[in-house]
């Protein structure tokens, strides 16, 4: 039996975006991540305002939280490098428990390799020493 965890997603428009755009992209994730295989994908309720914004914007600030079995989550984080390619969209910030990611305009290789090593490193840590010695 695989435990859920939870990926938190954050949006950053380019210099000419605007909230009500960010806003847009954000649903638009949001509906592309809901055709996987997750448990829910939640717009983000933990109250970070970016810079600018008003207090009161705090549910729609291009965040969300993705809840889902850590094979899924692999799934995600593929599909994120793919839609950010396509819009226009600076960067999106991945969070896995204490560890990050920040995707953003670079060749899909060099994304690719980043995520790679990013989900690398964190099976890593979830694997248990099997006691051998190399």
């Amino acid at each position: 039996m695989s435990r859920t965890q939870r990926m938190h997603l954050v949006l950053a428009g380019g210099r000419d975006s605007d909230q009500e755009e960010l806003d847009a992209l954000t649903l638009q994730l949001r509906e592309r991540l809901l055709e996987l295989d997750v448990d829910r994908v939640e717009l983000d309720r933990s109250g970070a305002v970016p810079a600018g914004a008003k207090p009161a914007d705090a549910l729609a600030v291009g965040a969300l939280v993705v809840t889902a079995a850590p094979f899924v989550l692999r799934s995600a984080v593929d599909l994120v490098r793919t839609w950010i390619e396509t819009r226009p969209v600076r960067t999106v910030s991945i969070t896995l428990g204490e560890d990050s990611l920040e995707l953003e305009a670079v060749s899909p290789a060099d994304q690719q390799r980043l995520i790679e090593a990013f989900l690398a490193a964190r099976d890593q840590e979830r694997e248990p020493a099997d006691g051998q010695d190399g």
